[in-house]
């Protein structure tokens, strides 16, 4: 295996003809495909999981007042939920969890 010059300095690279790495890609290809399938079956399974039904009657504190889970729907069907990680001692929240609830502002699917 080639040393090869690189940003990084000099790494072992495995150095091939177009016609090798088409047939490699190709063969990467039918993983990769392998892998979605196999990732939107399991998704349909979960999809197909049976609901449980929620008897206790939580309340929670909301910009509007209290309100009941059925309250947090707002008349839709479905509620995204969030754990958003916020330990005793932080001075702020997880920063990948602020990222990604910094991107739900204003999200609303009607």
């Amino acid at each position: 295996m080639p040393k090869i010059k690189t940003v990084h300095g000099a790494e072992n690279r495995n150095v091939a003809s177009q016609k090798e790495w088409i047939a490699a890609r190709k063969e990467l290809l039918k993983a990769e495909k392998d892998l979605t399938r196999r990732s939107d079956d399991l998704a349909r399974r979960r999809q197909e999981l049976p609901w449980v039904r929620i008897d206790k009657e939580y309340r929670f504190e909301t910009d509007e007042g209290k309100g009941s889970l059925a309250d947090l729907f707002r008349g839709r069907s479905q509620l995204l939920v969030y754990h958003f990680m916020f330990g005793p001692d932080y001075k702020a929240g997880c920063p990948s969890c602020s990222a990604i609830a910094d991107g739900f502002n204003g999200l609303r699917f009607t």
